[in-house]
């Protein structure tokens, strides 16, 4: 028998995915686990949930978030190992196996994570959408396809996500958990380059998966991609690494942008000065914009197949970039005011 293994879930009011992400979780092929579930003051009957399966739960008395309820878990957890996923994820069955092989292999200072399968619980268009975009970004630095395991390190990630995250559970401990007066989002990636400048191995298995249950719409796709960047631009201003190919906030997305607002330029100096010669240019930023972005349409095109990968294409070039920059405008003038708030004026 392994090592024993904690399975950590927040919580909070995720009674529609709570039930699969637990039951997931109990029908690992790993026989040394425990599931604790932390529920963060959940208002939506997801306890009632909890309460119906074989696992540990875990009642906050108040209201913390994410980290918190990690924290919680991480400190009430036997197990060796801490492998953490969020409670709209369902793990895959050997996704426990592989992450106690690898933290095996790798040493107590490796911090193992996994990723989205490319195809996600729910087949929309704009769920299967991310869950693609997601499993591309966070692999492509690996080589080696889903599914395929051994002992040999894999490339270290800049971060690594809470959807599937394994490590010692000492050194978590050591590390002092998730930071709580952090961001809304975003406290893996605090907590990964943290663990990192401590001496931590970040590694990428490709074959710890998990299932995500998105249940996007084209507003809720938008409205994450505005999200998630408003608060990355924050942490990556504060962090100094704005321009780093990390993860989802890629080189290709970063690319993807200026190419589509070079684009946008194009054609406003086309209708305001009436000279179609700006127009010439947009060939070329089309061209540049699918060079740049082939690997992730093959991984569209693998996933979904031609109709799927042509309407991704479209979308992610012509429609994606407008929340992303949105989102990076915000970010930039919040910065800029809570910059001129603290400055004292000159008397």
């Amino acid at each position: 028998m392994g090592k024993s293994i904690s399975v950590i879930i927040p919580n909070y009011n995720g009674a529609a995915t709570i039930g699969p992400c637990i039951e997931a979780a109990l029908s690992s092929d790993y026989k040394n686990f425990e599931v604790i579930v932390v529920d963060d003051c959940s208002s939506d009957g997801s306890v009632e949930i909890i309460e119906k399966y074989p696992c540990t739960l875990v009642r906050l008395g108040k209201h913390g978030g994410a980290s918190r309820a990690r924290n919680a878990g991480a400190l009430r957890g036997r197990g060796d190992i801490l492998f953490f996923t969020d409670s709209d994820c369902l793990l895959t069955r050997e996704a426990l196996s592989l992450a106690a092989e690898a933290i095996a292999g790798g040493g107590p200072r490796v911090i193992i994570g996994g990723t989205y399968t490319p195809l996600p619980y729910d087949t929309d268009f704009f769920s299967t959408f991310q869950s693609v975009f997601i499993h591309y970004s966070e692999t492509k630095k690996t080589g080696r396809p889903a599914g395929h395991a051994d002992k040999h390190p894999y490339d270290s990630p800049d971060y690594l996500a809470t959807h599937a995250m394994a490590m010692d559970a000492q050194t978590f401990r050591d590390s002092g958990g998730f930071r709580e007066d952090f961001l809304p989002i975003l406290e893996d990636v605090e907590f990964s380059h943290r663990a990192a400048r401590s001496g931590c191995l970040l590694r990428m298995d490709p074959g710890i998966l998990v299932r995500h249950i998105f249940n996007f719409t084209l507003r809720k796709s938008l409205h994450n991609a505005y999200k998630k960047t408003y608060y990355w631009i924050l942490y990556s201003l504060e962090n100094k690494d704005l321009l780093a190919d990390s993860g989802t906030a890629s080189s290709e997305l970063k690319l993807n942008g200026i190419f589509y607002l070079l684009t946008l330029l194009s054609l406003c100096l086309a209708l305001l000065a009436g000279d179609p010669r700006f127009l010439l240019s947009l060939p070329v930023y089309a061209g540049l914009t699918l060079f740049c972005s082939r690997n992730l349409l093959a991984a569209f095109h693998k996933a979904g197949g031609g109709r799927f990968a042509f309407l991704s294409a479209l979308y992610y070039t012509l429609l994606y970039p407008a929340p992303v920059w949105a989102g990076t405008t915000a970010a930039v003038l919040s910065k800029i005011l809570n910059r001129q708030h603290r400055t004292p004026r000159k008397s």
